[in-house]
Formats: structure tokens, sequence, C-alpha cells
């Protein structure tokens, strides 16, 4: 038995089919993947995230510590409310985990962490805390829920208070807002419109409950994947690990070289980045029926490359995925994907994103 989150009950009175994930009992579905994919798509959907972690970084000395250990740098943040994407890396340049950092004032920042490796980012900040004015802090007590889609708004003017609405209506992507206890941020991972409510733990069912009461469909990890694959958004644990630096990764976008700034894994990146040749990130998409897996083998023109998040579309009813491939490797390029069983499947690489706000993005 896992961790349970708040919402583990309303999960199996809906009959969810529960799974692990990263340690914690978590839906997959609530009947159907694909229609909860197509509700977040068309209308909206809610999801459990009370798994991921909020971590708060406090003191005189949080911005310096940031600005160390994160590979994007936090001297972007200037505004309070504003987040920021990027990447935990070792020395050798390894991701750690991937994870969002808001800024709420100048002595506090808040860092929300995947769930699987979250115990040991939080021991590997303490272990780089030393020689900074900061106190790092879990917060288990806080829950999750994500609503996403192009009526997720709709629904959360009859579900959210007028200040609670007010604030959310003004937020810009990748900003967060504080009313009262609840916190509000547009940082979502599907490709639609939406946001995310962070409360206690206590008040976190209520808030599920007044969302699916208002039509909102709960929707489980499964849409949840095809959704963020389809938005060409990566996933820790797959498109990205200890074993892949950020350039290799599709996310050189977030690592920040701007200055002197020293922060852990520079000298590694600076040293990959020198010897060139590195493989890069890209999407598939299969030419004929199938589904792609991770772990597949891609072969191509350039050499072999490998599937690290793969899946049925259901927006594209085609297989997709995210390859990581030879440095040659072209978007637009065919090649052909290796299936479990022997078979060839024939497929093409594409520029991600897939779909992003209901629409396709590229070429079938």
């Amino acid at each position: 038995m896992g961790h349970r989150t708040p919402l583990y009950e309303e999960h199996v009175k809906a009959l969810a089919r529960m799974v692990d994930f990263g340690g914690w009992d978590m839906p997959l579905h609530y009947g159907s993947q694909i229609a909860e994919h197509h509700a977040v798509r068309r209308h909206a959907g809610i999801f459990d995230v009370s798994h991921m972690r909020a971590v708060e970084v406090r003191g005189a000395g949080a911005r310096a510590f940031l600005r160390y250990v994160l590979a994007n740098d936090v001297d972007k943040l200037t505004v309070p409310g504003k987040a920021l994407y990027g990447c935990l890396l070792d020395e050798q340049g390894g991701v750690l985990d991937d994870l969002i950092t808001y800024f709420l004032a100048p002595d506090w920042f808040r860092l929300v962490v995947n769930a699987g490796p979250a115990e040991q980012d939080i021991a590997w900040l303490r272990g780089h805390a030393g020689g900074f004015d900061v106190e790092i802090t879990p917060r288990p007590d806080l829950a999750m829920v994500a609503v996403q889609g192009p009526s997720a708004e709709d629904a959360a003017s009859r579900v959210l208070s007028r200040e609670e609405c007010a604030a959310l209506a003004g937020l810009k992507p990748f900003h967060a807002a504080i009313v009262g206890d609840t916190f509000l941020a547009r940082t979502g991972y599907t490709g639609e419109a939406g946001f995310e409510v962070l409360v206690d733990a206590h008040r976190v069912t209520g808030l599920w409950r007044r969302f699916i009461a208002q039509g909102v469909a709960p929707a489980g990890l499964g849409a949840r994947d095809t959704l963020r694959l389809e938005a060409g958004m990566n996933l820790y644990g797959h498109d990205m690990d200890t074993t892949v630096s950020p350039l290799e990764s599709g996310l050189a976008w977030t690592v920040s070289f701007a200055g002197d700034r020293e922060f852990i894994g520079r000298p590694a990146l600076l040293r990959q980045r020198a010897q060139g040749g590195m493989r890069r990130l890209t999407g598939l998409l299969l030419q004929g029926p199938g589904v792609v897996r991770s772990g597949q083998i891609v072969r191509g023109d350039w050499g072999p490359g490998t599937v690290t998040s793969g899946s049925f579309s259901p927006s594209l009813s085609r297989g997709i995925g995210l390859v990581r491939v030879p440095a040659g490797a072209a978007d637009g390029d065919a090649c052909e994907v290796v299936g479990r069983s022997g078979q060839i499947l024939g497929a093409r690489l594409v520029a991600p994103p897939f779909v992003r706000h209901g629409r396709v993005l590229i070429d079938l």
C-alpha cells in the first residue's frame, strides 16, 4: 500500500482504477481514460495532484540559494507571484527532478516537486543549504487539485469565492496568487487553459465535490499522461532523469548560462555543450495504425534512437511519442519504430507540441 492523498476515499467511491504512482495510490481512470482526455480538451476535467510536494524555501538567503541549486535563474522572478520552470541537477548535469518555483516574497519561494523524487529532492536541497541563510520546509499539510480545459474558468466562477475568482481572472500563465489560505496558480500540464488550487488538506474534499457538482469530470493519471504528451511536455523518469542532461531532453531553454552565476551541474553542461554531437528530444508520429511505447527503438538514416514516452493520441487517433535521437536527425525525417513483437511501424519525426488549446499543431 502506498501513500494516500486526502482524496483517496473520493476516488474509491467513484470506482476509480487505482495504481501505484511514485509510491502513491492514485487513480488511473474512472472508467474511460479516453473520455476523460476528451473532457479536458473540450470542456473541463479535475485532477488530484496532491501527491506532488510543496516545499517552502524561506530566509534572507533564499534567492541566492536557489540561484545555486537550480539550473534556471530565479533572478528572472522579479514580481511576486511569478513562476519559473526548471531542473534540479546533480554535479554531472543529470536531472534529479524538474520543478516549478514560485516567487512569493523577497524571503519566500515555494517549490512544487514531483512525487517520486520528492524525498530525494528535499534531502538534496538540505544537503546543499550550508552557508546560506535559508530554511527548507516540506508542506505535507497542503493538497492540490488541477482544473483544466476551456470551461475551467466558468466552473471556477460557481465554485470559488468572489475574491478568488477575481484573483484567478487576473493571472497570466506561470503566475500565482494567494487569497487568504488559498493558493491559485496557472502552471498546468495538459496544454489547455486552467489552474491549480493549493489548500489545506482538510478543505480539498469539499473543493473536489463542488467542482464535480458543476460538471467538471474527474480525470486520472492516464488522461493526464496522454494530454501532457500531446502538449509535448516532459515526464520525469521517462523523458529525463539522472542519466541525461536537460541539453539532451528538450530543456536547454530552462538552463540559464547568462553571466558568471555558478550553479550545480554548470561545468558538466558546459563541457557537454563544447563537445557537441548531443542527442536531441523531439516528437514522433506513426504513419499508420499502432501504438508507441516507452523504450522502443527508433531507426532512421541517422542511426538508432529511443522512445522516451509513447502512447495513443485520442485527439489525433494516431500513435505518438517523444524520442531521443542522434544530433543529425531532423524533424520531418522518415523513420521506423520497432514494435514489441518485432513488427516495423512507419513513422516520421515532428516538432512537438502535437496539440494545445484544442488545436492540432502538426500535419497528419
